[in-house]
């Protein structure tokens, strides 16, 4: 489907890797150590996506605007870094697609939310991160996505043209970055969406339910 493509840039948490365990367990700590009941994997998973924000708002019904939320936060944000590669994984078909991407000589890079904080000693503990060649976080650049900035800094880390990366996320944020950018998007309706999520509305060029079928966009399956 996409032709001249020299480079393929990700989101991170939801589209290469599931970090739900590790951001739900940071949030449940919180509760336990002030005698709160713990919460299932499955009450956080749908809002691994939205960060402390979401994390916070299951597990305490707090709202960014709430007086105690910087606080919290910055006590949620010190748990995940002690635990943030505990239950972190890729997800299925992931590792298999960054070998055939690298194995076919096209480039590849993260292009995330969070940031540098977490980004940088997650990516480095962890193999898959090996081949990548641009990792670019929340605060690389002064805009975040949906902002373009941050998916043109990426291209220019790799000397590619915009038009010839194509960027894959879970998020409307995602596509409407790429798009911004000028960059082919694909939206990865797994993960924290599940197979069955309405991405239709985003306008992405694609559509992937795992990340295997993201070969056959590439022409290479």
């Amino acid at each position: 489907m996409f032709h001249q493509i020299e480079a393929v840039l990700f989101d991170l948490d939801g589209t290469l890797i599931d970090s739900a365990p590790d951001l739900g367990a940071a949030a449940d700590k919180m509760r336990t150590d002030r005698g709160m009941p713990s919460l299932p994997l499955a009450d956080y998973r749908p809002m691994a996506g939205a960060g402390a924000r979401g994390m916070l708002g299951v597990a305490f019904g707090l709202t960014p605007d709430h007086a105690d939320f910087g606080a919290l936060k910055e006590e949620f944000f010190t748990n995940y870094e002690a635990c943030m590669t505990e239950r972190t994984y890729a997800f299925d078909g992931v590792a298999e697609l960054i070998a055939r991407i690298s194995g076919a000589g096209l480039k590849w890079g993260v292009v995330t939310n969070k940031s540098a904080r977490f980004t940088l000693p997650l990516t480095r503990r962890m193999p898959l991160f090996v081949t990548a060649q641009t990792i670019i976080s929340g605060d690389t650049t002064p805009h975040a996505k949906p902002h373009p900035a941050p998916l043109l800094e990426a291209a220019r880390q790799l000397d590619v043209e915009p038009g010839r990366c194509v960027y894959v996320g879970d998020d409307e944020r995602d596509i409407v970055a790429g798009r911004a950018a000028g960059m082919p998007t694909v939206a990865a309706a797994y993960g924290y969406l599940g197979a069955t999520a309405d991405t239709q509305g985003w306008q992405a060029d694609a559509t992937i339910v795992s990340p295997v079928a993201l070969l056959n966009l590439l022409r290479m399956a």
